[in-house]
Formats: C-alpha cells, sequence, structure tokens
C-alpha cells in the first residue's frame, strides 16, 4: 500500500474494501483518492484538513494565529490577488527571514502552488478548514469601512447595508457550511451565543453541548442577520426575544430549522433547533424500551379511552415516543387530532393542529373544538392550566383515549402537579390509564466500546448484582473510548429511560396529599417498577450505555 492508503486506513479508519474500491476507480477514471473516499462516503469532508496535515507534515492553522489575521493585512499582501481565487491566502510576511505565512485549504492544489512557485515564495505552511478559508475570504472582500453597530437602534441606511452584508456570498457559504457541518454531526440544535465580540458555535449531539468553532467580530452581524431575514424576524430589532422559522435545502436534505434569538448584555445569543423528516423513524424499537416496559405501554394505547401521560423536562423526548405511540396506533379506522405548540414534525393520516395563543387559540380553546371533530385519539402538546386539565380528563371519561405532557421530575410527582393546576383528584383517579417519565441516554458507540476495566467495584458500588439477578440479564458493564465514528465522543445515538407507573385501583387508593410520591414510588417498586435511575443502570448492565452517562442524567 501507498503512504497516503496506509495513513488512511491507520488514522482515519477507513477500510480495506473501500481504499481498493477508491483505487480501481482512481486508476479507471482519474481523480484524487481521498476526493473519491468522500464521494463514496467512507471519509468525512471534516478530515482532510487532518489527513493533509499528517501526509505532508504542514501544522494546522490555529484559532490563535486566525484571530491576529484583519482585512488591512490581507489586503497589503498583492499576492492575495492572485492566489485567493485558489483558497489560499498571504497571512502576514517576516522582514527578516524574508519568509511568508500561507494558508491553505488544499496545499495539493496545482493552480495555488504554481503561482507560488513561479515567484519563488518562501513559505511556511498552514492547513486551513472550510470555515477558516470562508472567514478569509470574508475578511479579503471587505474594505478598512465595514460596518461595525453596537447602538440597539441603527439607521436606514445601516439597516441597508447589513441587509446587503447578510446577502453577499461570504455570510451566505459561512451559514450553509455550520448548517451542514452540524448536520453531519448529527446535530439538533446549533447555538450562536456572543463572547467578547466574536460569536461562539456550539452543536448539541446526543443532548451535550460541544463547541464547533468562533466567529469573528467582522462576520458577527451579517450572520445574525442573515439568520433574522430567513426567519422572517426584524433585523433593526436587538432589544426584545425572537423567534421565526426557516425552510431550506442543505445538502441534498430539506430542513425546517425554528430560530429563537434573545438578547444578552453583549449581543444576541440565537439557538437553531434543526427538524429533520427524512431523519425521524416512529418506531418503539428506536426507542430502546426494556421488554416489559414496552409490552405494558403497547397495552395501554390499545385502550379505548383514558389518559396516558409523559413526563420530563424539555429535551427529555417526550414528543418522539409521543409520535410514536401515536404511530403505532394510525390506522385507516381511527381518527387522531392533536394540538401542538409548535407542530415540530407531520404525521401522515394523523390531523394535526396548531396552537395560537396571540389569537386566543390555546390549548384549553383548542381541546374544545376538537371533542367535537368525532376524534378517536387525542394527542395535547401540553397541559398547562386548569381548564386544559379539566377538559382533557372529562374527554376521556366520554370515550377518547387522550395522551399529553406535564413537567415533572417523575412519575409519581404528575398527580401532584395536575392537583396543583386545580384538577379534580376523582376525575384524575377516573381518568389516568398510566404515567410515563422519561429521559435520554447517550448509547455507546458500537465501533470502540469496551469492556469496563473497573467492573468489579462498579458493580459493587451500585448494587448492581442484585438488579442484574432480579432482570436474569448478564453483566455486560462497558465503558467509552472514542473514535472517529463518534467523533471521539465514545457515544451515538440516545435511547430513553423510562419509569412507569400504571394507575390501577392500587394506586388510585393511595391519598393524593404530600406524601403520595413517595407512596406511590414505594408500591410501584414492590409490585416490580423501576425509578428512572434503575431502568438506566439496566441499560448499562446489558450494556447500552455507561454507569457514568446515567448517573449525569439520572442520578
Amino acid at each position: 500500500m501507498t503512504e497516503p492508503q496506509i495513513l488512511l486506513q491507520e488514522h482515519f479508519q477507513i477500510s480495506t474494501t473501500d481504499i481498493e474500491k477508491a483505487v480501481v476507480f482512481q486508476k479507471k477514471y482519474g481523480g484524487r483518492l481521498e476526493q473519491i473516499l468522500i464521494n463514496m462516503g467512507a471519509m468525512s469532508e471534516d478530515s482532510l484538513p487532518l489527513y493533509f496535515s499528517n501526509l505532508l507534515d504542514i501544522p494546522l492553522l490555529s484559532d490563535d494565529m486566525l484571530q491576529q489575521v484583519s482585512p488591512e493585512s490581507l489586503q497589503s499582501h498583492d499576492l492575495n490577488c492572485l492566489l485567493s481565487p485558489h483558497d489560499c491566502f498571504v497571512l502576514a510576511h517576516d522582514d527578516t527571514s524574508g519568509k511568508y505565512s500561507v494558508a491553505m485549504l488544499d496545499p495539493l492544489a496545482v493552480a495555488a502552488n504554481q503561482q507560488l512557485t513561479e515567484r519563488n515564495v518562501a513559505a511556511d505552511f498552514y492547513v486551513a478548514t472550510l470555515l477558516q478559508v470562508q472567514l478569509l475570504r470574508q475578511h479579503y472582500a471587505q474594505n478598512s469601512s465595514a460596518l461595525n453597530i453596537t447602538d440597539d437602534l441603527m439607521s436606514d441606511v445601516e439597516e441597508d447595508r447589513l441587509r446587503e452584508l447578510a446577502g453577499e456570498a461570504p455570510t451566505v457559504n459561512l451559514l450553509n457550511s455550520l448548517i451542514s457541518r452540524a448536520l453531519r454531526a448529527r446535530a439538533s440544535d446549533m447555538h450562536l451565543e456572543p463572547m467578547g465580540n466574536r460569536y461562539r458555535v456550539r452543536f448539541r449531539i446526543d443532548g451535550v453541548l460541544q463547541e464547533a468553532d468562533w466567529i469573528p467580530p467582522r462576520m458577527r452581524l451579517p450572520v445574525a442577520s442573515r439568520l433574522k431575514i430567513l426567519s422572517g424576524m426584524d433585523i433593526a430589532e436587538k432589544r426584545r426575544p425572537q423567534d421565526g422559522k426557516i425552510a431550506m435545502r442543505i445538502s441534498n436534505e430539506d430542513l425546517d430549522i425554528r430560530v429563537s434569538s434573545l438578547p444578552l448584555h453583549d449581543g444576541e445569543s440565537i439557538v437553531m433547533r434543526f427538524l429533520r423528516q427524512d431523519s425521524i423513524n416512529y418506531s418503539m424499537d428506536v426507542l430502546g424500551l426494556s421488554a416489559d416496559t414496552e409490552a405494558f405501554i403497547r397495552e395501554d394505547i390499545k385502550k379505548t379511552s383514558g389518559v396516558i401521560l409523559l413526563t420530563g423536562p424539555t429535551g427529555s423526548g417526550k414528543t418522539t415516543s409521543l409520535y410514536t405511540f401515536l404511530n403505532a396506533i394510525n390506522e385507516p379506522g381511527v381518527k387522531i387530532i392533536t394540538l401542538e405548540d409548535p407542530v415540530e414534525y407531520q404525521l401522515e393520516g394523523v390531523n394535526q393542529v396548531q396552537v395560537q395563543s396571540a389569537i386566543g387559540f390555546d390549548f384549553a380553546a383548542g381541546l374544545r373544538s376538537i371533542v367535537r371533530q368525532d376524534p378517536d385519539i387525542i394527542m395535547l402538546g401540553e397541559i398547562r392550566d386548569k381548564e386544559t386539565a379539566q377538559i382533557a380528563m372529562q374527554s376521556a371519561l366520554t370515550g377518547h383515549l387522550v395522551f399529553s405532557t406535564v413537567h415533572t421530575n417523575d412519575a409519581p410527582s404528575a398527580y401532584t402537579r395536575l392537583l396543583d393546576l386545580g384538577a379534580e383528584e376523582y376525575l384524575l383517579n377516573a381518568a389516568i390509564v398510566s404515567i410515563i417519565a422519561q429521559r435520554l441516554v447517550r448509547k455507546l458507540c458500537s465501533h470502540c466500546a469496551v469492556p469496563h476495566a473497573d467492573a468489579t467495584a462498579v458493580t459493587a458500588r451500585y448494587g448492581l448484582a442484585a438488579l442484574s439477578a432480579q432482570y436474569q440479564q448478564a453483566l455486560n458493564l462497558q465503558q467509552a473510548v472514542g473514535c472517529e465514528a463518534c467523533a471521539h465522543t465514545g457515544y451515538r445515538g440516545r435511547i430513553a429511560i423510562i419509569e412507569y407507573l400504571r394507575c390501577d385501583d392500587d394506586i388510585k387508593s393511595l391519598p393524593k396529599d404530600e406524601n403520595f410520591p413517595v407512596a406511590a414510588r414505594k408500591l410501584n417498586i414492590e409490585r416490580g417498577g423501576r425509578t428512572l435511575l434503575q431502568d438506566g443502570l439496566l441499560k448499562a448492565i446489558v450494556g447500552q450505555t455507561t454507569i457514568e452517562e446515567v448517573i449525569r442524567v439520572a442520578g
């Protein structure tokens, strides 16, 4: 094998089969080996800078070095007029040694190297990422009178100039590149947060925020303004929160993005949530439910009346679970109506209604209208007030199966929450079928997980032997390592951990006072139920996740 092939196999985990296929293609049609592998999907484009750095022994361009580059310094080097079209930039010149510092997206680019060779340029080279090159392009295109708006209010001239910058190619390319990177990283959200006079870019991957990049000062306002324009916000308003939505196509994928801006003391924080229709699979198998819990839930969702509640904080997967339950019972002979704020995903065959609180069409008003539409099944995005709680319970008693959510930490506390809202105890006892508390834990990466190095001590510390024996599961504790497939986190994807509480006669007979959550939890455990922590530990026992991840989420 050649040196590049060995490097790709040993450092980038490209399989021998993929390399052989790429070599065959290269011999037949030509082209660069690494680009062929990217086109095959065997290699990530984000890996190219590190690949070039290792192959050619050229250092990567650091963020510190990039921060020292200004539009004025780029424009002062005449060579950039020739090099910039080839994504190659002179960053600095050392008068003592006569050497230039040159950043290149592709150090093997023939045209850029030819320009440097013809002019006998002595240089120290650096490999730049696509984002860094896009920032350099923007720097080079700007003049010294770049827009710098710091006041909360801007003039019409400043607003017009900001709109121009937001529509220019460097801004568009930068934002598209960030979104593409987020999608490739499987991010659910992208956060742009002002830090000094720059934007910090973070991706939320499998529920955990990870720092991705920095947007320099001169790009901060154009990028924020472009997001506001695309999502229908007011770019001149920086004093109050705004919300919007973008429908766009990135990397051959149709994407809905919910955008939220929040004024901070040093700028605006902008968060984008990616809603990817094609990537969602509403199947019970995907949720990762334990066999006993799944059997109970399948029994519940086949009932013709009653209320099934999901509880948990924001981001715990409640909506996905609700859609999964609805999908499991969505048949031609069943009419399902949902009332949501907002409607996140379209479900085929389901009537989905968007709440419009601004015009008085809230959950309570919507629910009153829904019950006149002759539904078999109703899904409420959330029970927020007394009226909604009362109508939901009464709807269940008149022959509807109702799904909804409340924000509580565990299953028994849902009773306490509904009573606090003003719901009648007798209605709760008569209507509620079951309560499901949920959290999401990261799944171990199947490519790099290894047996836990200290399994004996961990087993003793958390009492896993008894749990293993109770559910007849062999101990298979694993630990996260990290590899290219999981972006070196050790985890890839998420599964649900569940506290399931069936509201039978024993639960209904318990007094709904301040002692109810403790009494209900004790009774549930006595009859074979599990807390969130116990369900998480059981998933760690069978090697689906790690003890550390369970403790982080449910400990």
